[in-house]
């Protein structure tokens, strides 16, 4: 059966992405503003809903109210050391439902709760309607990309936000095995070819090692971390600064949710500033009683004090070569994906555990899960052709 206009979604911790297979390629789709990455950010106000990039554009004046990161809540417990560590560093209000997490939020003068499949479902569908606005056509059918260490019961949970938002699941396709066929769709290998797919993004570290010959693809071993990301590189620098600031002013500016969210954006620009500069700057005006915030971080201090978190990128790679029984010397490509793979520091880790070797940046880390997600879309839903 075809199903037509099926799009593949990369639905991810901190932003996310839809694309489709149109006329022998793959499209990216631009949202509202243009852009072809969309932050993963719901709020709430005394009107109306706002999703994405509007979303995050108004956090710092409704903090409580904006919700983000949600992908780490999906079937979780309250209790858990993770979500309990991610609530110091979020300003909206998650509290306990028996034993789940949800998000309370204000919306439209009325106290409400909001379990993670509902906010994601809100997400995925301001993805369908960008999908919609581009195709001029109704979308019923989507792949989406999902984390290699999700469970049954986050998979489940993904099943269900996208029911909520009017989408049927094709398949639930690893992000590592997007991003895999976006590298090997295009070419051509007569033998085994082993690739080490290193995918991290806001909020997982996730690695595969796969086999392509002939256009086939296998999958050898998967391994990640559910909780390694941008979002704790952010946690890091926000922490430091915290502490910069109450040690030049002697003001704890954890007590104010809005200026931590002003500082939040600040030290997320300036960690993707490192990426190509050695410096960054941090200038916020009146961050906190009036008081203006004016520093910088090198890129030496922000490996320093994510030092630990870097390293720990190393263990599902080493756990990946050993289940796939491959020795290091067996890869022959490392494939980057995801906006944090771009890190400096990460690089070198990387390229050092297999001997200097040259890492592969040839896919945007960005796109590349949502490009193979919609490739897999036209494969299931009968529109792909070579």
């Amino acid at each position: 059966m075809i199903r037509h206009n099926a799009i593949g979604i990369d639905f991810g911790t901190s932003y996310s992405c839809v694309g489709v297979y149109l006329n022998g390629k793959v499209e990216i789709i631009p949202n509202d503003h243009g852009n072809r990455t969309t932050p993963s950010f719901v709020a709430f106000g005394d009107s109306q809903r706002l999703i994405g990039e509007d979303a995050k554009n108004q956090v710092t004046r409704n903090p409580s109210n904006t919700i983000f990161g949600t992908k780490r809540l999906l079937c979780r417990s309250f209790a858990d050391p993770t979500v309990q560590a991610d609530m110091k560093h979020w300003p909206f209000k998650v509290c306990a439902m028996g034993s789940r997490s949800v998000v309370q939020v204000e919306y439209k003068g009325l106290f409400k709760i909001l379990t993670p499949e509902e906010i994601c479902s809100m997400i995925l569908q301001k993805m369908k309607e960008s999908a919609e606005t581009f195709l001029g056509t109704t979308v019923n059918y989507a792949v989406i990309s999902v984390p290699i260490t999700f469970n049954s019961s986050q998979r489940q949970a993904i099943r269900d936000a996208a029911a909520l938002a009017g989408l049927s699941v094709l398949y639930l396709i690893n992000g590592t095995s997007a991003a895999a066929i976006t590298y090997g769709l295009d070419r051509v290998f007569p033998e085994d070819h082993n690739v080490l797919i290193f995918n991290l993004g806001g909020g997982h570290c996730q690695v595969s090692v796969v086999t392509i010959e002939d256009n086939i693809f296998e999958i050898k071993a998967v391994a990640g971390d559910m909780c390694l990301g941008g979002e704790d590189f952010d946690n890091r620098l926000v922490s430091h600064f915290v502490e910069e600031f109450e040690r030049k002013h002697n003001k704890d500016l954890t007590t104010n949710p809005r200026a931590l969210l002003r500082l939040r954006n600040a030290c997320e620009q300036a960690k993707r500033a490192l990426s190509t500069s050695t410096q960054a700057p941090i200038e916020i005006d009146c961050l906190f009683e009036g008081i203006d915030f004016y520093t910088n971080i090198t890129r030496a201090r922000f490996e320093e004090l994510c030092d630990d978190l870097f390293r720990s990128i190393i263990y599902p790679v080493e756990g990946c070569l050993r289940d796939s029984k491959m020795d290091k010397s067996q890869i022959h490509e490392i494939v980057l994906v995801g906006g944090s793979s771009r890190i400096p520091k990460i690089q070198k880790l990387l390229s050092d555990l297999f001997s200097g070797k040259e890492l592969n940046k040839s896919v945007d880390p960005n796109e590349a899960a949502a490009y193979g997600s919609a490739v897999w879309a036209a494969i299931l839903s009968g529109g792909f052709r070579r």
